[in-house]
């Protein structure tokens, strides 16, 4: 499973999965431990283009602004 983070916080997540022969792309928000952890998945979505249109309505960031997880 790949996975990109944002360069600002890291709190913006996109992982890519394989499910039932399509991939699809997941974004999530996660939060400090200090607040208790966890993840909230915000959409998935089948494509790029719709993966730049999910980012654009709930998160201040965008494509540009990911680099792969280490």
């Amino acid at each position: 499973m790949a996975e990109w983070v944002c360069g600002c916080c890291g709190r913006w997540r996109i992982s890519v999965e394989l499910i039932h022969g399509r991939y699809v792309y997941r974004l999530a928000h996660t939060y400090p431990r200090r607040f208790g952890g966890g993840r909230n998945v915000l959409g998935e979505v089948g494509s790029v283009d719709e993966l730049a249109e999910l980012l654009r309505r709930r998160t201040p960031v965008d494509l540009a602004d990911l680099r792969e997880a280490a």
